[in-house]
């Protein structure tokens, strides 16, 4: 299938990848150009100079770029995707944005007779490099089918949960509860710091029961070594989950703790560690402890 991805960050670089693997005739489109070259040096497929050159000749036109602003240019604007596709042709957007951007983006390619999915990934860079991304979908039955074997180069689960917009809501679900299991994590370990324990003794015998999560499995060794390098940014977290408090301001939903851990995230920030992966929470326990 002719396939064009738009987006080559630390997700889309190796998802794309895994598009060529599965014999797909990818075209690549960064803002970046030098990336997309680097790309194509390693992989099958060919740079484009727009977004509407690369999703001229595609069944499938593939964003993974970083806010609602970005998906607008690459997608809405002059030279974006929706300028050039065809009728009957499908765009799956990989981006965490807010649900109402999903809502625009997909009344504008139904204008165009084009389908569309709001489809944002979860498991991170290692997920992505792996092959094995959580993706979870809101749009129409038909373009979901359409797309759902090619997602599955990257994916080992892809589902549809409702219309335009509900791929959107799942990942705030999504952010919402890591949020919370993080700041656990990072008060535990803290704990253990000050209670003079060892605190991987501890979190070896605590992982096989209850207390364990992906968060614990996958992170407790790098925060224990206080190295914060290893995943999501603070940055990214933090305007995800601003997307999910504005919807509950919306919605009505009460979310504390993930208000709480914003906030928290917000004086790592101030510390300096905006690029920091979202794990960082445990550096300011630490700063409080020593100060």
């Amino acid at each position: 299938m002719k396939v064009a991805f738009l987006g080559l960050g630390v997700m889309g670089f190796p998802m794309a990848r895994h598009l060529a693997a599965g014999g797909h005739e990818v075209a690549v489109f960064n803002r970046t150009r030098a990336r997309a070259e680097r790309w194509a040096a390693e992989h099958r497929g060919r740079v484009a100079t727009t977004p509407a050159d690369a999703a001229r000749d595609a069944t499938l036109a593939f964003t993974c770029v970083g806010r609602d602003e970005d998906v607008r240019e690459v997608v809405l604007g002059a030279e974006g995707a929706l300028a050039a596709m065809r009728a009957g042709a499908a765009l799956v957007d990989h981006t965490t944005t807010s649900a109402a951007l999903a809502r625009e983006v997909a009344t504008a390619a139904q204008a165009r007779g084009v389908g569309f999915l709001d489809a944002p990934v979860s498991g991170g860079q290692q997920g992505a490099e792996k092959g094995i991304l959580t993706v979870m979908a809101g749009g129409d039955a038909a373009t979901f089918a359409t797309a759902e074997p090619v997602v599955a180069c990257y994916a080992r689960t892809f589902r549809l949960l409702g219309p335009a917009g509900s791929g959107q809501l799942a990942k705030m679900v999504n952010q919402i509860c890591i949020a919370g299991l993080i700041e656990g994590l990072a008060e535990g370990v803290h704990f253990a710091h000050a209670a003079g324990l060892d605190a991987q003794a501890v979190i070896d015998v605590i992982s096989k029961g209850a207390a364990q999560s992906w968060q614990m499995e996958n992170r407790h060794a790098t925060m224990i070594a206080g190295a914060y390098e290893h995943g999501f940014a603070v940055d990214w977290v933090r305007k995800d989950l601003g997307y999910a408090l504005d919807e509950a301001r919306r919605n009505g939903a009460h979310l504390p703790v993930t208000a709480l851990v914003d906030q928290l995230y917000g004086e790592v920030q101030a510390m300096g560690g905006g690029r920091w992966d979202t794990s960082s929470l445990l550096a300011r326990l630490e700063r409080l402890r020593r100060a």
